[in-house]
């Protein structure tokens, strides 16, 4: 809607452009970043700024909000509690809420219902693994979005640690989606709440009705309370999900981690509501049943939890009920177990194989145990590192490639450094005194040679910042070094001022007027190659090729490239081909048939807001073609095996067709901020700055696993390289603060 008489034109400046919606504490609009995004802003109402207890109550929410910001809620991008008038801005996320959507079109079903409950869980999850209880789960605070549901307005929010801050005679919440313990006992409230909530609601999306709906919000009370919840309408097979996250008691409900890997095991489609239904539900049939049990029984795991003793007082006294909460809490030991298990490890995936957007993490093509694949390294064993930098406060990560049974890696404050690939000890490690510029990584490496970038100490007084430097592979001595240019990122959106060609190494010179060729471990200049008049230039490989991309002087002055130029490199002589014009602004991703491989970024005047096309330039027969995209698509891009990837910030993995621009398909992940992909012969790779991970089938985008954070960092640069190093079963996987570690892909960490 649009803005009223007597709004503000602008919050924490801020533009505002329209308004979202109003409630009894404040004001929420939509407004517009500097670079063009989309932001919503809470305003509170002028006559709560001047209540202590309300400001409080304003600054749990935006910590809350900041702990849990993530792919499945809304980040925070600014806030200002202590303002005249206090407001929190978060990423705008477009989609109707779940109320409206069942207002408008009624009750979900099948694969929608499914990937709902599944999505809630995820998020439910991810907010308690970051202390918070949200306290006001409700058809209201969840956005249906393109990428999946979001859990919105963490306003009654409170850290696990925390102690409730209460209003004195107002019960703080939604009755027909709240606990019996919220509703009498609000400072006992924990994550247990939320699951009781989840249920509700899930009973809700199910029906269109709450189970404990009534006439008024007090009888509605009593019956959370009270009575039994009315399910009948509920499809059998999430019926017997939903029970036991509806027990009366906190400790007879499920953990949100619990919840998803029963979630997880439901029918993509849900089925109906009769009597045979709970059979149905099951997706696992009774041999595969047995597997899980003869197996979690004879390998050796850690204790099964079991079930609670007793109902406790208001729990189900139906037989169902009983026999419902004595049953979820052994199977889910079982499929646990096997997780742990010697040997291969085993992928229970469930559902279909359809590509459709969103979904669980764990969709796939029935039952089945990983196939036979490459060997590991002898003696190999998972590893977790840190590797030391020239100075702790680099925030950055590092890359890293792998020869053999050695892993190089830099980036950070390392400039390069070795590891076992067996155990993550480190042989040597080469440091950087000065602060890299961002993206900045490792060049590469030859059998004999590893090159890396090393900055100048901010207090140096010496020009350029940066420089190349070889190291030798076996004992880690510096063997030569050169200044080096820093346009990369400015001509092609990419940050790569130096690659690897065979033996040699090709760098940008000091002055970016020339690319300088070298003997990767003797330093000796092979060729050195002009630019063309007027122009700036990056390498750019293509397979065992190398282009050069171009662009004016004008133009990246102005900053501003859209008419690069590509030029083929001679690698014995380093002459350049005549010019390749490309409509741009295109940034390269990768190489399909001998065919360089850029998307187009999609402009919104000066902002650069995602891709909307395909470009492809045949270095040989100088061929340009382009695709248009059915959409634009925002996030980090990527290519492996001929497809090109884009991983959004949010999660959302996008598999394009670079012949044709045509989406293959699209899976929603738990994975934020994710680069990638690393490909081996049955999976890809993506991860995040946080470490986690996840494997998709390169088909149809099905999640094959999922594994938890391993390092405290945020989702990490858009449009970085991928983290993730393959090399025959062994996943390496870098991440924040110069995280490393590594797993067998067949025994991934057990995600929760």
């Amino acid at each position: 809607m649009s803005l009223r008489g007597g709004d503000p034109a602008e919050i924490g400046g801020y533009p505002l452009e329209a308004r979202l919606g109003s409630g009894g504490m404040g004001t929420v609009f939509l407004a517009r970043t500097s670079s063009g995004r989309a932001v919503a802003i809470k305003l509170i109402h002028q006559q709560f700024a001047g209540d202590d207890e309300f400001r409080i109550r304003f600054r749990q929410e935006v910590a809350a909000a900041r702990r849990v910001s993530g792919a499945f809620t809304a980040a925070v991008v600014d806030a200002a509690p202590e303002a005249e008038q206090p407001w929190m801005a978060t990423t705008y996320i477009e989609g109707h809420t779940l109320a409206q959507r069942i207002t408008v079109q009624g009750p979900l079903d099948g694969a929608e219902l499914r990937r709902l409950a599944i999505g809630l869980a995820e998020a439910l999850r991810d907010i308690h693994r970051a202390g918070v209880v949200h306290r006001d789960l409700k058809p209201s605070n969840v956005v249906l979005s393109p990428e999946g549901p979001r859990v919105i307005d963490f306003g009654i929010s409170r850290a696990v640690d925390q102690q409730t801050l209460t209003m004195t005679g107002r019960v703080i919440g939604t009755p027909p989606f709240m606990s019996p313990e919220q509703l009498q006992a609000p400072r006992g409230v924990g994550p247990a709440s939320d699951v009781f909530s989840l249920g509700t609601l899930l009973v809700y999306a199910a029906t269109g009705r709450g189970p404990f709906d009534a006439d008024s919000p007090y009888l509605t009370a009593y019956q959370v309370v009270h009575e039994e919840p009315s399910l009948g309408a509920v499809p059998a097979a999430l019926r017997a999900v939903v029970e036991p996250c509806l027990d009366k008691e906190p400790e007879g409900r499920p953990s949100a981690d619990e919840l998803l890997v029963l979630l997880r095991d439901l029918p993509t489609e849900l089925g109906g509501t009769g009597a045979d239904g709970a059979g149905a539900g099951r997706t696992r049939d009774m041999i595969t049943e047995h597997d899980l049990a003869t197996r979690a029984a004879s390998e050796p795991t850690a204790p099964a939890p079991t079930a609670p003793a007793g109902t406790g007082k208001g729990s189900s006294g139906s037989p169902v009920g009983r026999r419902l909460r004595s049953r979820w809490r052994p199977v889910l030991a079982a499929s646990v177990a096997v997780v742990a298990i010697g040997g291969g490890v085993a992928v229970l995936k469930t559902g279909g194989s359809g590509g459709h957007s969103g979904g669980g993490e764990e969709n796939g093509k029935g039952n089945s145990v990983a196939a036979p694949g490459p060997a590991l390294l002898d003696g190999f064993e998972p590893w977790r590192r840190t590797v030391r930098g020239g100075r702790a406060d680099i925030p950055d990560e590092l890359r890293c490639v792998a020869r053999g049974d050695a892993l190089f890696c830099g980036g950070g404050g390392v400039v390069a450094t070795r590891i076992r690939a067996q155990d993550g000890s480190q042989v040597w490690t080469a440091k950087s005194p000065g602060v890299p510029v961002q993206g900045m990584h490792l060049v590469g490496a030859t059998d004999d040679t590893v090159l890396g970038y090393r900055f100048a100490a901010q207090d140096a007084q010496r020009d350029p910042h940066s420089e190349v430097v070889a190291i030798d592979a076996k004992t880690g001595r510096e063997l030569w070094s050169v200044p080096s240019g820093a346009q990369s990122t400015a001509v092609t959106g990419r940050t790569q001022d130096a690659v690897v060609a065979g033996t040699a190494v090709v760098t940008v010179d000091a002055s970016n007027s020339r690319f300088e060729a070298r003997d990767a471990h003797s330093g000796e200049v092979t060729w050195t190659a002009s630019f063309p008049a007027g122009t700036r230039c990056a390498p750019v490989p293509v397979g065992r090729e190398l282009l050069a991309m171009c662009a004016t002087e004008a133009e990246l002055d102005a900053t501003e490239v859209r008419h690069p130029t590509l030029h083929t490199v001679d690698l014995a002589s380093g002459a350049l081909g005549r010019p390749i014009a490309v409509n741009g602004p295109a940034v390269p991703t990768g190489a399909a048939g001998g065919r360089l491989v850029l998307l187009s970024r999609h402009m919104e005047g000066a902002a650069r807001a995602g891709y909307d096309g395909v470009v492809r330039v045949d270095p040989v027969s100088r061929k340009v073609t382009y695709s248009r995209l059915g959409k634009t698509y925002e996030g980090t891009p990527g290519m492996a095996d001929g497809t090109v990837y884009v991983s959004g910030q949010a999660g959302l993995v996008t598999a394009l067709d670079p012949a044709t621009g045509r989406e293959k398909w699209s899976r929603q992940t738990g994975v934020e901020g994710a680069s990638g992909p690393a490909a081996d012969d049955g999976a890809l790779y993506f991860s995040s700055a946080t470490g986690r991970v996840v494997a998709l089938s390169p088909d149809d985008g099905a999640s094959l696993w999922t594994t938890d954070p391993q390092a405290d960092g945020l989702t990490g640069e858009q449009g970085a390289s991928p983290r993730v190093t393959v090399a025959g079963r062994v996943l390496f996987v870098a991440a924040d603060a110069n995280t490393l570690f590594a797993f067998d892909t067949r025994r991934p960490p057990k995600s929760g």
